[in-house]
């Protein structure tokens, strides 16, 4: 595992890593909780509702080796310039569609989008940040996105509230130009260590070649990567849902899922310490008991205090896991084929993002949306064992 061969600050990474992150994170907590509910406005069944959700994890699923063989090949800040383009034309479209195909299609490609803008964020903190202090600053990256959620939310009931539910789009797809515009004007911080590999005159590794070398760890620990990925893309989906199912208007929706975010946003920090002091295990597995609880328990709630508490307890689960996917990854991850490694490792995350809300949407079907969510509680408790079997006790720290 190789080291940047130069101490790096906070304040010389800050504005470039966490600034566009920011950005975008509140343009999709403004749009995330209310996805489902525009679908349904344009006609889709609570089923079909959850599927055109789960289309934000299936367009990241898609996404991810391209992503990392477009990383490879031009650097983070330019794969992050044009993820957020595409990301604002998407969303653009969101607002203008009128037909529910439409809707689909263009959340379809937010998750594409996303898919390289992940991948890029994740490589840049990886590649630029020392190991002791890995955790807390992919932590402090996930944390940001938890901010964003926080906040956008918020932006998204005060819009709807005056208008039609696209009005959420449109915002969303201004704050990812801004943080194309943002991405565009910072320097590239990691063109010297590119230029440097490839003057040593190594071969460029396909992403199939990398997959296949590392394909224990991504069949071991990528499983339990998509375990965790899974329960928190279904609690996306289904706390809106089971929201909107007990009569809450589509602006006290966007309400309970901002102080869900909320909680969600206070443990990032106290997360990543853990993470680097005690190792990576203490978190995982108790952030999972506690997302399964939340499952279990939402089927009986039924008035809005209710559902906050347990959207907040959900969000404390979550919360305290900011950054553990990509910490994981970040850990395991050759130095010499980071990225492609990582889009594979993506991957298996976005297996679970879309793996999740198509649970939710199957169940629904044949079953109450209850069903959906006792559903997912069992298989987040089943998946504690796993990632307790397979994630190391303690941080590498050499």
């Amino acid at each position: 595992m190789s080291q940047p061969a130069e101490p790096v600050s906070w304040r010389s990474i800050a504005i470039p890593a966490y600034g566009p992150t920011i950005l975008v994170s509140i343009g999709q907590g403004a749009t995330l909780p209310l996805v489902a509910l525009s679908a349904r406005d344009l006609g889709a069944s609570v089923g079909v509702a959850a599927f055109v959700v789960a289309l934000i994890g299936i367009g990241q699923l898609l996404g991810d080796l391209p992503a990392g063989a477009l990383a490879a090949r031009i650097g983070e800040q330019k794969a992050l310039v044009g993820a957020c383009v595409v990301d604002a034309a998407a969303l653009t479209t969101a607002f203008l569609a009128r037909s529910l195909w439409l809707l689909a299609l263009a959340i379809l490609v937010t998750g594409l989008a996303g898919a390289v803008f992940s991948l890029a964020r994740q490589a840049y903190l990886t590649e630029t940040v020392p190991m002791r202090m890995r955790a807390r600053a992919l932590s402090t990256l996930g944390g940001t996105f938890r901010v964003g959620l926080f906040l956008g939310p918020f932006v998204g009931a005060a819009l709807v509230s005056r208008g039609e539910i696209g009005r959420a789009y449109a915002f969303a797809a201004g704050m990812s130009l801004a943080a194309a515009a943002l991405t565009a004007f910072l320097p590239d911080v990691t063109r010297t260590r590119r230029t440097e590999r490839a003057g040593t005159g190594v071969a460029h590794s396909s992403v199939l070649s990398v997959l296949r070398e590392h394909r224990r760890t991504l069949l071991t620990l990528g499983t339990g990567v998509l375990i965790i990925s899974a329960a928190r893309a279904t609690r996306q989906t289904i706390v809106p849902l089971w929201a909107a199912s007990q009569g809450l208007s589509p602006a006290t929706v966007s309400l309970v899922y901002g102080v869900s975010a909320g909680v969600d946003m206070l443990l990032f920090y106290p997360g990543g310490a853990i993470m680097d002091r005690y190792g990576r295990v203490f978190v995982a597995v108790p952030s999972m008991v506690v997302l399964g609880l939340g499952f279990l328990l939402l089927p009986l709630t039924h008035v809005t205090p209710a559902i906050a508490a347990v959207a907040g307890l959900m969000g404390l689960g979550n919360g305290i896991s900011a950054g553990v996917v990509m910490t994981l990854g970040a850990d395991v991850a050759p130095a010499e084929s980071r990225t492609q490694f990582l889009g594979g490792w993506r991957l298996c995350a976005d297996l679970g993002n879309a793996a999740g809300p198509l649970i939710v949407s199957g169940v629904t079907v044949v079953a109450p949306l209850a069903a959906a969510a006792i559903t997912m509680g069992l298989l987040t408790w089943t998946g504690v064992a796993w990632l307790a079997r397979w994630i190391p006790r303690r941080p590498e720290t050499s």
